[in-house]
């Protein structure tokens, strides 16, 4: 039962059976679930799924990748949900600040998505450590630090669009 459990979890309903590409599919699966979760219970309740999503993911990952040669496999996304997740909070902060539907600042969700798969992509310097971490730790850890760095970004770029 639990492993049945850990490999939907882990791909994210399996999301992270989709190809090519199984992060862009989970990061793109990400998305209507943080606006159900927004439209459910605002900024605060994305926030509850992210602390959820890290620590379930970090389980089911340990049960997926436990006694297998492929420690990060590809078909894993719910990383990808979690630094998704992350990089959207400005937007819902925002959002929920002016009022506005979460859709309603829908830029900001197409920077969080193009800034979040850029920094896990790319693997820019703590994204790249965490990721050489290897074991679940590095699985989620990778994509919690290019979720912040694209929620840094898509605030930064907020906040100059709106200044200016």
């Amino acid at each position: 039962m639990s492993t049945r459990l850990s490999h939907l979890i882990a791909t994210f309903f399996y999301a992270g059976h989709l190809r090519p590409a199984p992060g862009t599919w989970g990061s793109l699966a990400a998305l209507p679930a943080a606006w159900l979760l927004l439209t459910l219970g605002g900024p605060g309740l994305l926030l509850i799924g992210i602390l959820a999503v890290c620590g379930l993911g970090y389980w089911a990952t340990t049960l997926e990748t436990k006694g297998k040669p492929d420690k990060d496999p590809s078909e894993i996304v719910i990383d990808e949900v979690a630094g998704q997740w992350i990089a959207l909070l400005p937007v819902a902060i925002g959002a929920a600040h002016s009022g506005a539907p979460a859709l309603a600042l829908w830029p900001g969700w197409v920077g969080a998505f193009l800034l979040f798969r850029l920094f896990d992509i790319a693997k820019p310097g703590p994204v790249g450590w965490a990721d050489r971490l290897g074991g679940p730790l590095g699985v989620m850890l990778d994509d919690v630090i290019a979720g912040v760095f694209a929620a840094l970004g898509v605030g930064l770029i907020g906040y100059l669009w709106h200044a200016l």
